[in-house]
């Protein structure tokens, strides 16, 4: 059997480095479908929901892009489940399909000018189908990324799934403004929002083929082809067995995904309607800094296979904790673009310490029988509560008059979350993935993780 976890150098971490690069091309294709909807909200707000103020108008799109998040669970189960029981592959080209039919669908779909209540009906469910399939993206792609990486380097391999989620915005934000460019504002508005949709459905298909030639991670191998019956492998009854480990990722991930929606998605309309800085503008800030936000997650990544992961989920939980209120404030009483930038870029850096290992992080609570169901369910849940409904909550307290109360909340979840951070052991050091690998013979049983020496 060919080994994914060998030397470096060797022919072995070529194949890593090629199974990496297929994953992540079809997790950036994935996100790019999901972020489009943020991305280009301004525009087709008025397209699929009656006349009204903009505020309006953008908390109704905001709604759907929160139900959307509900679904997520239910991938994170469905897809986790498959995952667990037939292949990491299998489900990953799965969830690829689902997201190319969600995005083919708001392509096509009417406004709500000429079909009415439908419009707002057919993006729900569009947006459903596409929640479905980020929620199994997520826990699939974590598990894959994680579970192929070379033994020592896998928080830097397993940061590559959010330098590609942050990608697929990035190229978002790339097409929304090549396409501000070459389109009126009139034609962005009444038809031009429909090319990045149908670009994201051609995308999607073409990485549901490729991920076909994807090779399957030894340590699924080694489990189908255990003792480990299929029926036992990715049940909830199996994943009962295991509720600190889920709770630590509620935990783990409930501050990281309010300030993730909240430092990136959220933060270009909070630039426009409440900074009043021209979209434009807005839209080449998001560019810049996030273009420098993939840069850092590979590095931070790295640095955790040398430090641990604890260290940097603390930073990010004080820094968070402290900062979030100041520069959101700050942000809010700027009109000029290089201060916006910088306070972003801020907010980014701090937000590294938990999206570059939050992934590799989870992965290393489970044992491969339940990783991807354990990865996915508790992670999605967390992520539909808190994470959907952050855009969501800005804009009601933004309408309601008390915007600053937001900057707040975020803070306090961050807070809530430095807590889980503190009292976690270092997963690094007792990795179950280390575990599996050296059952199935992929390393050798003494090596010891890297962390573990400091």
């Amino acid at each position: 059997m060919t080994t994914t976890q060998s030397k470096p150098g060797s022919d072995g971490e070529r194949r890593v480095v090629a199974n990496v690069l297929r994953g992540s091309i079809g997790n950036l294709v994935e996100w790019y479908d999901w972020y489009v909807y943020a991305a280009f909200s301004v525009y087709f707000a008025k397209a699929f929901f009656p006349e009204g103020d903009a505020t309006a108008q953008l908390l109704s799109t905001a709604a759907v892009f929160a139900v959307g998040f509900l679904m997520r669970p239910i991938g994170g189960w469905a897809l986790g489940r498959y995952a667990d029981r037939f292949g990491r592959r299998a489900a990953l080209t799965l969830s690829v399909t689902v997201m190319a039919a969600g995005s083919l669908l708001i392509a096509l779909t009417p406004g709500y000018s000429t079909i009415g209540i439908a419009a707002p009906v057919l993006l729900l469910l569009a947006r459903l189908l596409q929640g479905l399939s980020v929620g199994g993206e997520y826990a699939t792609s974590a598990t894959y990324l994680s579970e192929v990486a070379s033994a020592g380097r896998r928080g830097f391999y397993s940061s590559f799934q959010y330098v590609t989620l942050v990608a697929g915005q990035l190229t978002a934000l790339g097409v929304q403004i090549v396409l501000q460019q070459i389109l009126t504002s009139a034609q962005m508005h009444a038809w031009g929002w429909r090319i990045p949709f149908l670009i994201g459905a051609c995308g999607a298909i073409v990485v549901m083929l490729l991920r076909r030639g994807m090779d399957e991670s030894e340590s699924f191998r080694a489990a189908a082809a255990g003792e480990q019956a299929e029926s036992k492998r990715g049940s909830l009854r199996v994943l009962l067995q295991y509720p600190r480990e889920c709770l630590l990722v509620v935990g783990l991930t409930m501050g990281g995904t309010v300030a993730f929606y909240t430092y990136t998605t959220y933060m270009q309309k909070f630039m426009i309607n409440t900074s009043g800085i021209s979209k434009g503008t807005v839209a080449w800030i998001n560019f810049i800094a996030l273009l420098v936000f993939v840069v850092l997650q590979p590095l931070a990544g790295g640095l955790s296979d040398r430090i641990g992961r604890r260290k940097l989920l603390i930073f990010f939980g004080v820094s968070g904790t402290l900062l979030t209120v100041p520069i959101m404030t700050l942000l809010a009483h700027t009109g000029n673009a290089f201060a916006a930038f910088g306070l972003m870029m801020l907010a980014l850096v701090v937000i590294t310490g938990y999206t570059s290992i939050n992934a590799i992080v989870k992965a290393e609570l489970f044992p491969t029988k339940i990783r991807a169901l354990g990865v996915g369910l508790p992670y999605a849940l967390t992520v539909a509560i808190f994470g959907g409904t952050a855009e969501m909550i800005a804009l009601a307290l933004k309408k309601a008059g008390h915007e600053s109360l937001y900057f707040w909340y975020v803070a306090g979840c961050i807070a809530i979350s430095l807590v889980t951070y503190y009292f976690m052991r270092e997963t690094s050091a007792e990795s179950t993935i280390d575990a599996d690998a050296v059952e199935a013979g992929t390393v050798e049983p003494d090596r010891e993780p890297v962390a573990a020496r400091f």
